[in-house]
């Protein structure tokens, strides 16, 4: 699955399912068995992509992380590659079901820097660390990372997918980069605190209407008992419409249909991506 770009829409739907799961703080090893088989059961029910949530495999627990690094830390070198034994269920069960697996992790990139990071299984079953967080969670992330500095895209079955992690969604220009770019649906791997899942309805049903593209919303359930999650997973149509929901509290997989008749549609009479895209590029070529 390559990363090029390109504004044609894909020829054919994709099912997506968002999986709300608990992650067990620090235990990689026991959290990828768990979201292999959650991503098994999914490639069940049809779906070719995956999502889980933000910092999945060791647990949005930031002082846990703090604590023993070593413990919740994945290793990827200068292409991003990920080899880790803990990951290999993951690696297994993605090629074997033909999925493209995305995961949160804490990432050691090779200068040394520690990044909140979106890991792509690949239906190869290679794993590799592609993505970032750009827009990270006040001082409390800021002191455990290093902010990604650019945006990146993933293509499955013509689908271009743009990554996003949690607070990222909060900033309109993060995902209208992505759409400019040509992704088709927003993709964001979240880890929202408890009490605080209406902002993101909010966001991403306005992500999906502004760019005319499908937004996507992956939280956990659980968590630590000073920083609980309840899921609030969703899947939002091009037009800012509900499409899936997992509700709250619980794990659940849901699945959703992105279908690019739709997006056609919806795009027939909401014109903004295609106006900015103009836009931008009248401004890109006008004398200084």
């Amino acid at each position: 699955m390559s990363g090029s770009a390109g504004t044609d829409l894909p020829s054919a739907p994709l099912r997506l399912a968002v999986v709300q799961a608990e992650a067990t703080p620090g235990d990689v090893a026991h959290n990828a068995r768990r979201a292999a088989g959650l991503a098994a059961g999914a490639a069940g029910l049809g779906a070719r992509v995956v999502v889980l949530p933000e910092l999945h495999l060791c647990g949005y627990d930031l002082p846990s992380l703090a604590a023993a690094p070593a413990d919740c830390e994945v290793a990827a070198d200068e292409s991003g590659t990920v080899t880790d034994g803990r990951l290999e269920p993951l690696a297994e069960t993605a090629a074997r079901t033909g999925t493209l697996i995305l995961t949160g992790a804490a990432v050691r990139r090779p200068d040394g820097r520690l990044a909140n990071s979106v890991v792509a299984v690949e239906p190869s079953g290679a794993l590799s660390a592609v993505y970032d967080k750009q827009h990270l969670w006040h001082a409390d992330e800021a002191r455990l990372f290093t902010a990604g500095e650019r945006g990146a895209a993933l293509e499955a079955d013509g689908w271009r997918l743009g990554l996003a992690v949690c607070y990222d969604m909060s900033f309109p220009e993060h995902a209208r980069a992505a759409a400019l770019s040509g992704a088709h649906a927003y993709l964001c791997l979240g880890a929202f605190a408890s009490g605080n899942e209406h902002r993101a309805c909010v966001y991403l049903a306005a992500r999906a209407l502004e760019n005319t593209v499908y937004s996507v919303f992956a939280n956990p359930v659980g968590g630590p008992a000073a920083r609980p999650t309840r899921g609030g997973s969703v899947v939002y149509a091009p037009d800012g419409t509900l499409l899936a929901g997992a509700g709250t509290d619980e794990e659940r997989t849901i699945v959703a249909d992105l279908d690019p008749r739709r997006m056609a549609e919806v795009r027939g009479f909401l014109r903004m991506l295609d106006e900015q895209r103009s836009r931008s590029g009248r401004t890109a070529t006008a004398p200084a």
